[in-house]
């Protein structure tokens, strides 16, 4: 999910050192010790035996790579204010921009994606507070380049410009052995979902999408899916997805054949003039709900009840309506820009009020 948040921070610097040792995860996953430069701070995500996947939208190219994180300290518990601070001290510069954060489930580490003087760090913060960069110099990985990319060139006039590039990946997942990649894609129905198998082997075309923005009252093909996470729907594998403005939308994937469109459905509309920025499922008294939070609509606990019945919205939702899946905004979680499970009772949340410093909490799940 690529957001950008400009922040004034301090001055330092420090680093991961990794083991010279060849881990049992790099041997497993036919790693091999390289160089990775990044282009952009791109989506991150966890999978197998604290790998971190790493999606470089400018770059075109999903990195897997071997963090031989280690638990720091047994305590879960964030509590770390002028997290902007802390990391401009690492990685010695006045401004950062963060594109995603990730907790490796099997040591409850957080890990950032961070761009400042025109480079990409990948940044790791533990629940103690302590802060560094993890060096991407010889480290054991793997790659692999998206299919059908856009060129990396600007286009279009007035507020319409830009580059579509920067879009190729906006979000990314990890489930049942697969690497789930969304964004855009060149031609046609550039909204896209890549598939990779994992160990990597070969590229994916994916599949196109279209949906019902229900808020426009039309059906759409070229905006790209904002974050997404896997759901198992009335016994089928699926994704939910979040739209700009702001269609809920479920996608099977269990059949789905290659380089093929498909058209999702439409669950809910939650909202216009907002951006979904993150989301995740947990458990509570036994039924499931998705968290999201918003640009501009705060953080919603969106039902999931009853989803394999819900046949898609059809009809236009006008001014800023919603319709679909029930959902509360929960209060207590104000100003949330990032979001990511820390365990099955607690999120991790980056927060940041205006121009002010980020911090970087724990919270319950409500």
């Amino acid at each position: 999910m690529l957001r950008k948040l400009v922040l004034p921070v301090a001055l330092l610097t420090t680093t991961i050192a990794l083991s010279t040792q060849t881990c049992h995860a790099a041997e497993l996953f036919g790693f091999k010790q390289g160089n990775v430069e990044l282009r952009s701070a791109g989506s991150l995500t966890f999978g197998p035996s604290g790998v971190l996947f790493i999606g470089d939208a400018k770059a075109a190219k999903i990195y897997a790579v071997n963090t031989e994180d280690e638990t720091t300290n047994t305590d879960r518990v964030f509590n770390i204010e002028n997290l902007n601070e802390k990391i401009g001290a690492v990685l010695d510069a006045e401004q950062i921009s963060i594109g995603d954060l990730a907790v490796n489930p099997e040591t409850g580490n957080a890990f950032l994606s961070a761009g400042t003087n025109g480079k990409t760090e990948i940044v790791r913060v533990s629940a103690d507070g302590s802060v560094a960069t993890l060096d991407l110099k010889k480290i054991a990985h793997s790659s692999v380049a998206l299919p059908n990319a856009p060129e990396d060139k600007e286009v279009g006039e007035g507020r319409r410009r830009g580059n579509p590039r920067d879009k190729s990946i906006t979000d990314i997942t990890y489930t049942a052995g697969r690497v789930l990649v969304a964004g855009i894609a060149a031609g046609d129905s550039p909204s896209a979902v890549r598939e990779f198998d994992f160990p990597f082997n070969e590229s994916s075309a994916g599949f196109r999408v279209e949906i019902f923005h229900a808020a426009h009252g039309r059906s759409e093909d070229y905006a790209p899916i904002q974050t997404f996470v896997p759901f198992n729907i009335g016994g089928e594998p699926s994704l939910l997805a979040g739209y700009i403005c702001t269609p809920l939308v479920k996608i099977p994937v269990g059949k789905i054949k290659t380089d093929t469109k498909i058209t999702g459905t439409t669950v809910a509309e939650l909202g216009n003039r907002n951006r979904p920025l993150d989301m995740l499922v947990y458990q509570q008294h036994g039924k499931s709900f998705l968290l999201m939070s918003n640009s501009s609509r705060g953080v919603m606990k969106i039902s999931t009840e009853d989803l394999e019945k819900n046949t898609g919205l059809t009809d236009r939702v006008a001014n800023g309506g919603v319709a679909g899946q029930s959902f509360e905004t929960v209060e207590a979680m104000q100003d949330v820009v990032q979001l990511a499970k820390l365990d099955d009772q607690h999120a991790l949340v980056v927060q940041q009020s205006g121009d002010s410093g980020m911090s970087l909490r724990s919270v319950p799940l409500p």
